[in-house]
Order: C-alpha cells, then sequence, then structure tokens
C-alpha cells in the first residue's frame, strides 16, 4: 500500500503507474477525502483543547453545558473520521505500487522483454508426446479418476510419478536452506488479513477459495503466510534480511483461466511450491541485488535439471499490482514447441510491509517499513511436465535428471500401458 503522503506528493507519478498496470485510481477522491478527515482532525483537536482547558476551572452551569455540548459534538466527529479513514483506506487499497524506472512500459505480456536464454531444446528424431501421453502409458499420472473424485483439474501422480514429485520438492528444499534460508513448512489456511497484506486481496480475490468458517482462507502460495510471519512486529536492522525457504500446499481457484490449459497438469486448483520469501531493510539498491540472488537460487535449480529456460523482465501490464520490480522464469515445454512459467521473482518494497506493519529499528531507534521480495523456488507437478516432456526417449521411457536419481533409487521410468 502507498502511504497517504507519497499519494499527495506524487499524484501525477500514481496516475501514470496506474494506467500503465491497467488499473483505474480516483486519486482526486482520496486527496479529498484526506482533506476531509484532516479538517476533522483539527475540528477534534480544537474541542478536545477547550474541553482540557474547562476541566482545569472551577466548573459552572455553563461549563458544564458546554461539556456536553462538546461531548456530543466529538461523538459526531469522531464517528464521521472513523467512517471517512475506512472509506480512504479502501480507495487506498486499489492503488497499485509504482514500477521502477527500468520496467518497460506495455499492456499485456506482449510487452515482456527476453533478457536472458539459457540450453538448447532438444532435437528429438520422433515426434515428442506431451506429458499427458506420457504419463499415462507410463502409468503415473491419471487425470480421469483425479476429476471423478476431485473435479475439474483433478489428478492424481501415482507410482514413480509420486516418487519424482517428492523428491523434486525435497532436493529444492535442501538445497535453498543449505544456503542460509531458513526452512519453514507454511500453513495453507491463512486469515482475511494475510491476503489483504500480501495483496492479493483486492485484485484477487476472486482467485481465493474461502472456508466456511467466518476468518479462513485456502492460500495460493507461500508468499502469503511467511510474509505475514511479522506482522505487527519490529524487527532489528541487525536482523535484516531475513530469508525464508518455505513448503505448502497451494490452492487457486483459477477464475480468471477459463478455457487455458484445460487439460494435463499446466494449470491446477491444488500443486505444491517451494517458495522463496525475504524481509529486508527499506533499500532499493539492495533490494536489487536480493532480487538478483532469488532469480539466481531459481536459474541455479532449473540447471541442475538441466532444462532450457529463458529469464523475462515483465512489463508493467503484466507484472502484477504490488510490484516494482519482476522476472519470471520460463522453461522449455517440448510438446507445445515453446515456453512455460515456472516463477515469478518480484520486488514488492514497502507495498506489502505497510499493510502488515512489519518494520525495522535503526541503529538511530527510528523505525522504517521493511522491504519484502518473493520467488518461486519449484512448482510441482508442474516441473514435472517439463522433466517428462524433455527426458522422454523413443521407446516411451523417460530418463530422471541425474541430480535426483540418488534420491529416487532409479534413473528411468518405464511405459507399462501402451502408448497412445
Amino acid at each position: 500500500m502507498l502511504s497517504i503522503d507519497y499519494i499527495r506528493n506524487n499524484k501525477d507519478k500514481v496516475i501514470e503507474a496506474a494506467k500503465n498496470k491497467n488499473r483505474q485510481v480516483d486519486v482526486d477522491g482520496i486527496i479529498n477525502l484526506d482533506d476531509e478527515r484532516r479538517a476533522v482532525i483539527q475540528k477534534i483537536q480544537i474541542l478536545r483543547e477547550e474541553r482540557n482547558k474547562a476541566g482545569k476551572t472551577k466548573p459552572t452551569p455553563d461549563i458544564i453545558v458546554r461539556g456536553k455540548e462538546i461531548k456530543e459534538e466529538l461523538k459526531k466527529l469522531e464517528d464521521n473520521l472513523a467512517k471517512t479513514e475506512t472509506e480512504l483506506e479502501k480507495l487506498i487499497s486499489h492503488v497499485p505500487n509504482i514500477p521502477l524506472d527500468e520496467v518497460p512500459i506495455g499492456r499485456d505480456e506482449t510487452g515482456n522483454v527476453e533478457v536472458k536464454k539459457w540450453g538448447e531444446p532438444k532435437k528429438f528424431d520422433f515426434n515428442p508426446r506431451s506429458h499427458m501421453d506420457l504419463g499415462l502409458s507410463l502409468d503415473i499420472i491419471d487425470l480421469e479418476r483425479g476429476a471423478k473424485v476431485s473435479g475439474f483439474r483433478g489428478y492424481f501422480l501415482k507410482n514413480e510419478g509420486a516418487l519424482l514429485h517428492m523428491a523434486i520438492l525435497n532436493y529444492v528444499f535442501n538445497k535453498i536452506a543449505k544456503k542460509g534460508y531458513t526452512p519453514m513448512i507454511a500453513p495453507a489456511i491463512v486469515k482475511g488479513y494475510t491476503l489483504f497484506g500480501a495483496a492479493q486481496f483486492p485484485w484477487g480475490e476472486q482467485e481465493v477459495y474461502k472456508l466456511n468458517d467466518e476468518d479462513a482462507y485456502l492460500s495460493g502460495t507461500a508468499e502469503v503466510p511467511i510474509t505475514s510471519y511479522y506482522s505487527s512486529e519490529i524487527l532489528k536492522e541487525e536482523q535484516l534480511p531475513k530469508k525464508f525457504v518455505a513448503f505448502s500446499p497451494c490452492f487457486r481457484r483459477e477464475a480468471g483461466s477459463y478455457g487455458k490449459d484445460t487439460k494435463g497438469l499446466y494449470r491446477l486448483h491444488e500443486f505444491w511450491k517451494v517458495e522463496q520469501v525475504i524481509i529486508a531493510k527499506n533499500d532499493m539498491e539492495g533490494a536489487k541485488v536480493l532480487h538478483e540472488e532469488l532469480q539466481n537460487n531459481t536459474e541455479e535449480i532449473i540447471r541442475d535439471f538441466e532444462i532450457p529456460y529463458r529469464k523475462l523482465l515483465m512489463c508493467t501490464g503484466d507484472m502484477g499490482e504490488p510490484q516494482v520490480k519482476k522476472y519470471d522464469t520460463e522453461i522449455w515445454m517440448p510438446y507445445k514447441n515453446g515456453y512455460g512459467e515456472i516463477a515469478s521473482n518480484s520486488i514488492m518494497g514497502d507495498f506489502q510491509t505497510r499493510r502488515l506493519k512489519i518494520k525495522y529499528r535503526k541503529k538511530d531507534q527510528s523505525t522504517d517499513y521493511c522491504f519484502s521480495l518473493n520467488d518461486t523456488a519449484i512448482p510441482s507437478p508442474r516441473i514435472i511436465i517439463a522433466i517428462l516432456e524433455n527426458y522422454q526417449e523413443k521407446d516411451g521411457s523417460v530418463l530422471i535428471p541425474k541430480v535426483l536419481q540418488p534420491m529416487l533409487g532409479f534413473d528411468k521410468i518405464t511405459p507399462k500401458n501402451k502408448p497412445v
């Protein structure tokens, strides 16, 4: 969330940023409401001073009458102030963050910029098959019974597919933890304030599953609970940055993806993910260094799996509302003859921490809002798509990436069913 002072002092910049992020904001309405709020606060202060002054003198009938009048006036003004502040906060909560100058301006994914590419896609001497066909013939994926039991986008991973899934997550979780990141198992059931704090509310509310409890939701990423871990706390400057690697189940309604990737394991309502989260000092240059560190972690994992990938600098219209800078990492998927997203890496500035009231105390005893960053380490089973399709052999078998073989105890998955 942006501060009201920043909005007032940077009106044109805020309007331009919202426009570039394809969002409409009522900046004039926000400033007018803030003017009302300030006027009411001033009236309340004057009345309180009058009341305090009267309290120091001997009560007379006129003073007693005036005291009652002040009490009634204060009640009305304070009620009005609470209503105005609620409305003001609601308007401010819809104002997106301000992108950094190096972020390209664009309306949609066509404005994203490819900044790096690694690895050459494998040239097959046969027609590569989809992960769906491979999963069926290898007897490691069951989409039909998944839909029967779980509904649309439901799935089962079985046999070597289940073992591969667990090996991937365990490998990545341990790899990042060894880099000094605090390992965390994060809750998937969260309160509403965490989703607001992470800025998934209000913009992404249609994507979130709400439970029957009054204030309980299913989180779509460990970013939400981990970023909220220090909500309403003041950290010490020497404690920062706080680095976390978190594992959790993830749940997304995919309400905005009707008709997209309806088959297979690419877009699911339920999946598992290892996430990286950093809480840092309020320093943009330092945040950029940490942003690259997160990116390098993700790229290193994909290189370990020896899968071609590319890195994109996301444009204003495709980066999301709370981000100031964002990279997407996409991996090569042979069947679709193209790249598919595997990770998103974002600098949030103090946008989330301001909502969550996460501060740190500096050496001079002043306080400031922290910065937050997050990046996917790996999601599964989406990564399984790339492994199956990139490591498939002509006979229908699939090789296992070398780094995972010691954990699994096998180097190949062979067909059990007749190829489709």
